[in-house]
């Protein structure tokens, strides 16, 4: 067997040998879990999840707070039921007037996932301690209003 199949069937069993691990241990939904300084000693920590995931953390915290970043426009043309507009241009200087609870479970979604990232972020930097980026509305497979 040459050396470049080797390689194949190495890289192949791997892959086999991490979706094994992830089905056992059962990892539901997280896509990522990126940290990265913030300044100072503090990191902050981007926790993207899948649609999935965040439906069922729907269900499971029926106060958690449905955030859509995106503008005006962009919400009244279909957003996910009971989700809050925050639009990302001004978390800045509203979310301390709508997002009242530092520790209540956000899940922050945009159109694509770009803008719900950085809200993510922002949020975190801010003080927010339970916040989850799922990504876009793009991507969103459920219903929506």
């Amino acid at each position: 067997m040459s050396e470049k199949w080797k390689a194949i069937l190495s890289t192949v069993a791997c892959m086999i040998i991490v979706i094994t691990a992830m089905i056992i241990l059962n990892t539901p939904g997280i896509a990522c879990d990126n940290s990265y300084p913030a300044g100072g000693e503090d990191m902050v920590r981007i926790r993207r999840i899948t649609a999935s995931y965040a439906r069922e953390l729907m269900k499971k915290h029926p106060d958690a707070i449905i955030l859509d970043v995106r503008s005006e426009q962009e919400f009244e043309t279909g957003h996910i039921p009971g989700a809050t507009l925050l639009p990302d241009f001004e978390i800045k200087n509203k979310a301390s007037s709508i997002l009242l609870d530092f520790d209540v479970l956000i899940l922050v979604y945009c159109r694509s996932g770009a803008r719900s990232h950085s809200a993510t972020s922002l949020l975190v930097s801010m003080g927010f301690k339970n916040v989850y980026d799922f990504g876009g509305i793009n991507s969103w497979p459920y219903d929506v209003e």
